[in-house]
């Protein structure tokens, strides 16, 4: 923990981007076999092909600790080292204590402060991070891993195919770390619209087969719910001149952003965005073809993706933008940190 007096001014830069992905995949074809539905359909409007499921006792805690593991090996340092574990999640393995005390303990960290932010689950790309920022910018602590976990699937009424055929389980972690001024992590810009608060929740219900007998999710008698063209409908309107809003307040154009990274709701949903916001196809990237809507984990799990294949860089402009339940949604600028920008490795 830093000594908050001698505290200078400085940035906040994202030293490593860790991720981890339940090892099932799920097919198209599985879900055709389950599910009203076809592969026709849910690669027409969807855009799905496959995604990750977790195994029944896997939780959100073993993917986290997961991907705060290889954001350390990523960054070279020891797990031991982070002074700070925030994370966020909508599928608590328990309802207290917090899944971030969790997450360090299988990660091997002992006497470091962690907490939760539930901020609706797919906007935590965004919100969370925008939480480990603020506590590295203000000098209290050097070295803060934001985690993003979530076991979607678990929240699965086995017969809804609105949701049984977009999400994904899946886990990803910042590491952050002070830069240089001017340098990082943006100021993010957050929102949240309650009149839309049931477009996209857990229903709290009591539901039965059609013999009567009852039915539940991993979470009993909670379930997930979405309106998918209300999140649609929401996206399309809102998020373009939210994303003009946020770049102005930059200083910046939406000409400006060498990679903009959405929410992974909907391979074609973002592909709208980007002709909304007049920017062409490769400014941006997904995995949701892939590995389907991972809640808060879809957006670093891009950018760790980005980073791999040279796709971003240091000075690199990248925009972020994370939306979903609330009807919450958030964004940030961040300007692409290299190794040079941080201290030595300790």
């Amino acid at each position: 923990m830093a000594d908050i007096a001698h505290h200078e001014r400085h940035g906040v830069g994202i030293r490593a981007i860790g991720g981890h992905l339940p090892e099932r995949v799920v097919t198209n074809a599985e879900l055709e076999k389950r599910l009203d539905t076809t592969d026709a359909w849910i690669s027409e409007y969807i855009g799905v092909k496959t995604r990750r499921w977790s195994a029944p006792d896997e939780w959100s805690s073993d993917l986290g600790a997961a991907a705060l593991l290889d954001a350390c090996r990523r960054a070279g340092v020891s797990p031991e080292s982070v002074d700070l574990v925030v994370c966020g999640t909508y599928t608590p393995d328990h309802l207290i204590p917090a899944t971030a005390v969790a997450i360090m303990g299988k990660a091997g960290i002992r006497e470091t402060p962690g907490f939760d932010v539930n901020s609706g689950g797919c906007p935590g790309g965004t919100f969370a991070l925008d939480v480990g920022a603020k506590y590295v910018a203000s000098g209290s602590y050097r070295r803060v891993a934001v985690v993003l976990a979530d076991v979607s699937t678990k929240t699965f009424d086995p017969e809804d195919r609105t949701v049984g055929v977009i999400f994904g389980d899946g886990a990803a972690c910042y590491l952050l770390e002070p830069t240089a001024a001017g340098k990082g992590v943006g100021t993010a810009l957050l929102r949240s619209d309650p009149t839309a608060y049931t477009t996209a929740y857990v229903k709290r219900e009591k539901r039965t087969w059609d013999d009567g007998s009852p039915k539940q999710s991993a979470f009993g008698d909670n379930f997930a719910h979405m309106h998918g063209r209300g999140v649609r409908d929401f996206a399309l309107d809102r998020i373009p001149p939210f994303v003009e809003e946020l770049v102005k307040g930059d200083g910046l154009s939406v000409d400006d952003i060498d990679l903009i990274v959405f929410h992974q709701a909907n391979y074609h949903l973002i592909h709208l965005l980007m002709e909304k916001l007049g920017l062409p196809a490769d400014r941006t990237m997904t995995n949701v073809q892939k590995y389907g809507n991972t809640s808060g984990a879809g957006v670093p799990l891009v950018l760790r993706e980005a980073v791999d294949s040279g796709r971003i860089t240091r000075g690199s402009i990248v925009v972020i933008v994370s939306f979903g339940a609330g009807m919450s949604h958030g964004g940030a600028v961040i300007r692409w940190t290299g190794d040079d920008d941080f201290g030595p490795v300790s």
